[in-house]
């Protein structure tokens, strides 16, 4: 690993891609608007960047689904597929300390973080999408000897995948990965907060052979870029992550025009079930720090209700209280930093306005609280752990994404089941207990599409991420991820 001063010295190298990249090269936003990319640590410009919307929309997906209607990537053997692809990943790991600087100048992410979790994770999924890809077999249909049904898979064509702020490289792999593996074009659009990546990343694709027109990046809006993305009669599916209010929005849009597939990973507010029976307190206390505190609280899986039984309620939470204060905000260049700053002043104030709200609702905070925000320093906010909660209050109930914890009670196994479920979410959810039947029967009642027993967040390529309710209907990572950028086709002949 560098050191602080190494990643400062190599910041002061980069150079921003910030044009949109349309058929296999960079251009302006038709209109000649840009938006300003801010680093949040300083609150300094880092680029101009074009501003797309309608207009670029429509020559995007044109030269998209030209360049699918010519073959050239659509119906290339999976198997040439497959090395372009290990291709891509493998420049993403020759430029791994690019793209760790891109995202932590970007949106505030720590290096350290980057090199250990996001960039590892993208280069996986290139690489593990790509091994699957010439390996999945059509099937022969079980019909009378006087005829045969063949079953295959075809790319859909048009894909529009729009990704968050968060996660800015890795969210885009996960989309990016199956959908190009499977044949389809693409057209990303990064979230206005941190299309830096997502820019860089299109040219290594063109770099690594994939054909001019297949991958395309519209830095924009989501009101402008995205919905007209996801209005558009000539894209075949669109896959989304980001805030269940939008999701909804983005169902609505495919209603009103082609009835396009919209695949959604959306909020979340996860329960961490702490249970009286867990084998170490401490280190569930631990890994409840960190299941809310990593990545600044910005997270659609942070597990931001703890529930623990009361007669462990005390030990816990001092544990906790302890463990969460490891957590100190600082430069994200610095690799001894483990909380970076938040995106930008907007979330900021929203942290602010939730923390408010607890305390006025009877919440009692035990770490943190209000961030002290100075202009031109950074939007900085404080680990924060709140007591003394319940599913009433409104920061119990609503996605916050920052780092703001609230602690609940319960008594009875069955009582901390419907507190978990009493939420319009579905995403995540973690349960702590040294009891096997436990931990196999709260987890069938979760209604989550992920449950981690004693571990929060772990997960490759090989299992789904996604979520139920509120949370979306999507899946990345996995085979399942595949399913969603394919068309499942049946052709019948009579002998």
């Amino acid at each position: 690993m560098k050191s602080y001063s190494e990643w400062q010295a190599l910041s002061e190298t980069l150079t921003f891609r910030s044009q949109a990249y349309i058929n296999g090269g960079f251009q302006p936003a038709e209109s000649g608007e840009t938006f300003a990319c801010v680093n949040p640590t300083n609150e300094k410009l880092l680029a101009e960047v074009a501003s797309c919307d309608e207009a670029d929309v429509n020559l995007a997906v044109q030269n998209a689904r030209e360049t699918f209607n010519s073959g050239v990537w659509s119906e290339m053997a999976p198997k040439q597929r497959k090395k372009i692809l290990l291709k891509l990943a493998s420049l993403i790991e020759q430029h791994q300390d690019e793209f760790a600087l891109l995202d932590t100048l970007d949106m505030g992410k720590s290096i350290s973080e980057m090199l250990a979790i996001d960039v590892p994770d993208s280069i996986d999924c290139f690489q593990w999408t790509a091994e699957c890809i010439d390996k999945i077999y059509g099937e022969i249909a079980p019909t009378g000897n006087d005829t045969l049904a063949l079953i295959s898979h075809e790319p859909v064509g048009v894909v529009a995948a729009i990704t968050p702020w968060n996660y800015p490289l890795m969210m885009a792999t996960w989309k990016l990965a199956p959908a190009l593996a499977a044949g389809n074009s693409v057209i990303l659009k990064p979230s206005e907060k941190s299309p830096l990546s997502a820019l860089r990343l299109a040219e290594l694709a063109t770099e690594a052979g994939i054909p001019d027109g297949v991958f395309n990046v519209l830095p924009g809006f989501g009101h402008t870029a995205g919905k007209a993305l996801a209005l558009h009669n000539d894209v075949n599916v669109l896959a989304f992550t980001g805030s269940t209010r939008v999701a909804g929005m983005l169902m609505e849009y495919a209603g009103q025009s082609n009835m396009k597939r919209v695949w959604l990973e959306a909020g979340g507010k996860s329960p961490n079930l702490i249970f009286d029976d867990c084998a170490d307190v401490k280190q569930a206390a631990a890994a409840a720090a960190g299941a809310i505190f990593t990545n600044q609280g910005e997270v659609c899986i942070a597990c931001s209700r703890v529930y623990v039984q009361k007669s462990i309620k005390e030990e816990f939470v001092a544990a906790l209280v302890e463990a969460g204060a490891r957590f100190q905000p600082g430069d994200p260049l610095d690799p001894n930093t483990n909380m970076g700053p938040l995106v930008d002043a907007a979330q900021l104030e929203t942290v602010s306005r939730y923390i408010r709200s607890a305390q006025e609702e009877g919440g009692e905070v035990l770490l943190g609280g209000l961030p002290d925000y100075v202009e031109g320093q950074g939007f900085y906010a404080r680990p924060t752990v709140i007591d003394k909660a319940h599913n009433g209050m409104t920061f119990v109930k609503e996605e916050i994404f920052g780092p703001v914890l609230a602690i609940c009670e319960f008594d009875t196994e069955e009582e901390a089941i419907a507190l978990a479920n009493d939420s319009q979410y579905g995403l995540g959810a973690a349960i702590w207990t040294a009891n096997l039947s436990r931990a196999h029967r709260v987890s069938r009642k979760l209604q989550s599409g992920m449950v981690w027993v004693n571990t929060w967040g772990e997960g490759d390529s090989t299992v789904p991420f996604g979520g139920v309710k509120a949370s979306g209907n999507g899946r990345d990572k996995s085979l399942h991820a595949l399913e969603k950028y394919t068309e499942l086709k049946n052709v019948l002949i009579r002998l």
